[in-house]
């Protein structure tokens, strides 16, 4: 009966670790050997100065060598006369055992780091076994007197260049061809997994004469740890896989996305656009959730200040992200772009890198010449919608007693934002003691509303009521309707389908027009409580027809950046703004006019509301008339509603003489409110220096100093003390 043999079945690595050390296995016999070797070839292990000087002898040696021969070189025949082990057999066979077994374990899918790693960076054999050559010292110290050996010089612990190559391979050709894998553009050095060093003071060492070294995390991840290089420090983190549906974007537009990453080949390039609290880091969560794979977050702003700098740091975050088999999302962009243009510098790496690239950023970019190379998708999130805002404010408050239908309406915050503002009016009532109501709401939405004005504009908190205003009734009617006009946009845009109808913005534009004091400003106050937002006040800087280019600049600054809230922005002497363009007489006049067409423009297309104040209406634009929804007249107040103003403007506790007569006043003087107000005001001082309660003498006093200071001629009889019917 004839024997038959079969080969016997590969065993399965228990471990990742375990099959990398079956690799340095295979490493070892390469020291074995290449030792056995430089014995049979004059070594001598016994020259206790061996590598501290060379003897003639071994320059007779050297000088013996063909080119590209070392000490331990085998003959030309392959085997070595001195030594009777068949080397190479035997490492042939240790190699391709250790190749079985991973091919085994990998089918029984057991994590093999090493061998994910070969393939994330499409490294072939000599490859992985230089690699495991400058691993060895790593994982055991003797290493280092074993490459100092061979390398004739116990100072070089490390491998060269040099002995991997000489360990690798005889064929000087070979080698010749080789020593590029060492180069920067090698695939060792370029993605760090590999850094070459010298040692000593030689300041322009040879390529073979160069040391490396693998990187310090490269063999923690080899033995098992996963985490990211110290190096990049707080710009890069690991994002946990969401465990709840996503929350700030619609289940719809995360299911398209993930259509278009699994579908595009190669892996594509999302370009996130959106503003803060859009879900832009939620969408990258759910897509890299969906594909399995973890997702690398890396802040290149804060990378390019950091120590190792952007362009290797970036190099060291696509290492990790290739050894994690990442999804990219990468922020601070909008700090790299030069001319809407990321730097190339970045962009080369980044279409290298084999896995999903998400970049997030505020504003839209291209880039330039690259489309054939990797499809650049840009996926726009928009601030929600009246509807969807006022989900995601119920979904905070779902069971509250008062009505949310307000703060959806005015503030246009992204889903983080809302998180936020309900995070902080949570704080309100807590501090209060209390449960949140309408008005903590309100102020945490003020609160973070685009603080970027300030720079810009001033911002009011409202304290006038409609008591507080004395007006014609009509002129209050057309207030009030303003007021419902912004109140009920959900209705006639949302729900009526009139915002599918309006082409341009969905604002509200209003001019007041009126003489100082006549209530304009007042006004505006009391609509933005009514409301319940700030009054964000623009005062123009701007003289007569020729506009600094700042002013302008922050004017147009205003629209932009009060996207976030439906402002209730109030510009006072607005005809210096909006004032008729005039003949163009120079470059000064030509700009200013582009300028006030600009800002025409802007405010058309502005969703919050804006009101503009003049006390000269005959200087307005045409073109700005035409875009206002309300012009309201403030009139010079008659006798009557002087009285009313004098009366309204004490405050209760004030304590009022027996002779005061507002009707006498009210008669005497034509006094628009802002100055009665100023009256009443100067009044309760010299009151409360007298020590007196409130009255006529000094009312008339008071009233005396506001005519000076507006330079109005003084009528003596006018500011005697006398009744109405005395004047009569």
């Amino acid at each position: 009966m004839s024997e038959k043999t079969t080969e016997q079945v590969p065993h399965i690595f228990a471990t990742g670790q375990d099959h990398l050390l079956a690799g340095l296995a295979c490493v070892d016999l390469r020291i074995h050997w290449a030792v056995a070797r430089a014995r049979a070839n004059g070594l001598d292990p016994h020259d206790e100065f061996r590598g501290l000087y060379i003897s003639e002898a071994q320059v007779d040696t050297l000088l013996g060598y063909e080119l590209g021969q070392h000490a331990w070189r085998m003959n030309g025949n392959g085997h070595d006369a001195h030594i009777p082990l068949p080397w190479p057999q035997v490492l042939a066979e240790a190699r391709r055992q250790w190749q079985m077994q991973t091919a085994v374990s990998r089918s029984a899918n057991i994590p093999l780091p090493l061998d994910d790693m070969a393939r994330a960076f499409n490294l072939d054999e000599v490859d992985v076994d230089a690699l495991l050559i400058a691993l060895a010292p790593e994982l055991d110290p003797r290493y280092e007197r074993l490459f100092a050996y061979l390398q004739d010089d116990v100072t070089r612990k490390r491998p060269s260049i040099d002995l991997i190559l000489n360990l690798l391979t005889d064929d000087f050709g070979q080698k010749l061809k080789w020593r590029q894998r060492f180069t920067a553009n090698g695939r060792l050095i370029q993605h760090r997994l590999l850094a070459r060093f010298i040692n000593g003071n030689d300041r322009e060492p040879t390529l073979l004469s160069q040391y490396v070294r693998p990187a310090a995390h490269l063999v923690e991840h080899l033995l098992g740890t996963t985490s990211l290089d110290e190096q990049l420090g707080d710009t890069a983190v690991i994002l946990p896989a969401p465990h709840t549906p996503p929350q700030r974007v619609t289940a719809e537009f995360m299911a398209h996305l993930h259509r278009t990453d699994q579908s595009a080949d190669p892996a594509p390039w999302f370009a996130f656009i959106g503003e803060y609290g859009v879900g832009r880091q939620e969408a990258a969560q759910q897509l890299a959730a969906a594909a399995q794979r973890p997702l690398l977050a890396l802040d290149l702003h804060a990378l390019s200040e950091s120590t190792p700098g952007l362009a290797e740091g970036l190099a060291l975050a696509l290492r990790d992200g290739r050894l994690l088999g990442a999804y990219l999302y990468l922020t601070g962009w909008d700090d790299l772009l030069v001319d809407d243009r990321p730097p190339q510098a970045v962009i080369r790496p980044l279409l290298d890198y084999p896995h999903t690239v998400i970049v997030s950023s505020r504003s839209d970019w291209r880039p330039a010449g690259h489309t054939a190379r990797r499809r650049v998708f840009p996926v726009t999130f928009p601030t929600p919608a009246y509807e969807r805002r006022l989900q995601l404010w119920q979904n905070q408050f779902g069971d509250a007693p008062f009505d949310l239908t307000g703060v959806a309406n005015h503030f246009r915050f992204t889903a983080g934002q809302i998180a936020d503002a309900a995070a902080t009016a949570r704080d309100l009532a807590q501090w209060r003691g209390e449960a949140v109501d309408r008005d903590d709401l309100l102020a945490a939405g003020r609160a973070h509303s685009n603080q970027r004005l300030a720079a810009l504009a001033t911002k009011i908190r409202p304290r006038y009521r409609w008591q507080h205003i004395i007006l014609p009734a009509d002129t209050l009617r057309q207030l009030h309707e303003m007021v419902n006009v912004v109140q009920q946009r959900p209705t006639v845009y949302g729900q009526w389908g009139f915002g599918r109808k309006q082409a341009l913005g969905k604002g509200l534009n209003a001019l007041f027009a009126g003489e100082s004091g006549t209530g304009k400003t007042m006004a505006a106050d009391i609509m933005a409580h009514e409301l319940g937002l700030d009054l964000v006040q623009n005062r123009s800087l701007l003289i007569g027809q020729q506009i600094h280019w700042r002013d302008r600049k922050k004017s147009q600054s205003h629209f932009h950046r009060s996207r976030d809230q439906q402002r209730h922005t109030f510009f006072d002497e607005a005809d210096a703004i909006f004032g008729k363009r005039s003949e163009v007489k120079d470059s000064h006049d030509r700009y200013a006019n582009i300028e006030i067409s600009y800002l025409l423009q802007r405010m058309e297309t502005y969703d919050g509301v804006v009101i503009l104040a003049t006390n000269l209406r005959a200087n307005m634009d045409d073109a700005f008339t035409r875009r206002l929804h309300f012009v309201v007249e403030f009139p010079f107040p008659e006798t009557e509603d002087r009285e009313r103003i004098w009366r309204v403007n004490v405050p209760a506790q004030t304590p009022l003489a027996a002779d005061v007569d507002f009707h006498a006043l009210a008669e005497r003087f034509r006094l628009a409110g802002g100055s009665i107000r100023n009256i009443i005001l100067a009044a309760a001082f010299l009151a409360a220096t007298d020590g007196e309660a409130l009255g006529m003498t000094h009312l008339l006093h008071a009233t005396r100093r506001e005519f000076q200071k507006m330079g109005r001629l003084i009528d003596k009889r006018l500011f005697q003390l006398a009744t109405a019917r005395d004047m009569a």
